[in-house]
């Protein structure tokens, strides 16, 4: 209040005020005073952006990635490779969550202990071909249709719905038709080759709809040898199912219960077989099991044959691998027991 009562006295009397604020005055009396219209501006700092403050050079990606955009452009990989630049590598010496993993109730070995197997008899040649019987005894294809997981049968189901969109309901019906059609001719041109070497070049060849498929498997031929059965019908004697093999024979010197699969799109894994290994696992225990088998397998092996003539992927199931697939086995075999 003081100092404005001597303004005032000093704007009254001409030349006074522009003495008072000379520059050499106004630096050493009044380092703090300014002539403006706010007294903000008179108080404050400025302001320092936090970003400069920042390592230009060491976090410049991200620096640019926060100020350069409105939307967030970031992607699950360059989350991880921020994480990664500012915080170091996961660690991963953490001990894994094992998943909870079921037994079967009532379990049954897949190599049955008490058959006895006879000696080798030159007189046995042929390979075994027993009828499907027609009894109430369920199937392993209807048993594991019917045990199927959700996540499967929404794939499948979306797949079906889509092939009907493109197809129409007749369409999709001849289509998959056709695909029976195309198996049943295959697996019998196949039994063919295995009961006479003579026919095999004159199927391949007359059969235009199936030689895609038999081009396919010809290198898997070459290390099939001693075929035991052909499309032969298997039974567990003591969980009740049944089952049509479509081949035991040996591979590469091991005795395997053989599954062929015609497919349109590449298989090159097990897993991409979907079911496939618990069907071979099922039928190689319903043979270790059935009196009318006078051999035990261990091995499995599924080969999937494709149209457009591509190599064929043959998948080889070790005696541990189809000791695991057994084990799921019997859960989806005890599954639909539960159910019916």
């Amino acid at each position: 209040l003081v100092r404005m009562k001597f303004l005032q006295l000093l704007s009254r009397k001409p030349g006074k005020l522009e003495t008072l604020f000379q520059i050499p005055f106004c630096q050493k009396q009044f380092p703090y005073l300014c002539l403006a219209t706010s007294a903000c501006l008179c108080s404050k700092k400025k302001k320092v952006n936090s970003y400069e403050q920042v390592d230009q050079e060491k976090y410049k990606n991200l620096v640019y990635s926060v100020t350069s955009y409105k939307t967030s452009a970031q992607t699950p990989e360059t989350i991880f490779e921020e994480d990664n630049l500012l915080y170091g590598p996961p660690d991963k010496h953490r001990p894994p969550v094992k998943a909870e993993t079921k037994t079967p109730k009532n379990w049954v070995p897949l190599i049955n202990p008490n058959k006895r197997i006879p000696l080798p008899n030159s007189d046995s040649d042929l390979p075994m071909k027993i009828s499907l019987p027609k009894t109430k005894t369920p199937s392993v294809t209807r048993i594991l249709q019917q045990t199927m997981s959700p996540q499967q049968a929404f794939y499948l189901e979306r797949w079906k719905e889509k092939m009907i969109l493109e197809l129409g309901k007749d369409g999709f019906a001849e289509y998959t038709k056709n695909l029976f059609l195309q198996g049943e001719l295959f697996h019998a041109a196949l039994e063919s080759i295995f009961m006479s070497e003579e026919m095999a070049t004159k199927e391949q060849g007359e059969d235009v709809a199936i030689s895609g498929y038999l081009s396919s498997v010809q290198h898997v031929l070459k290390d099939i040898s001693e075929v035991k059965a052909l499309e032969s019908a298997v039974q567990h004697e003591t969980l009740q199912y049944l089952g049509l093999v479509d081949c035991v024979a040996k591979y590469r010197g091991q005795l395997c219960v053989i599954d062929w699969k015609t497919s349109e799109k590449p298989k090159p894994s097990l897993k991409n077989t979907f079911d496939n290994p618990l069907q071979v696992a099922a039928y190689i225990g319903a043979i270790n099991h059935d009196a009318n088998y006078d051999f035990q397998v261990s091995c499995g092996l599924i080969v999937v044959a494709y149209k457009n003539g591509s190599p064929a992927h043959p998948h080889f199931m070790d005696p541990n691998l189809c000791s695991q697939y057994w084990n799921k086995w019997l859960l989806r075999l005890e599954e639909y027991m539960d159910r019916n």
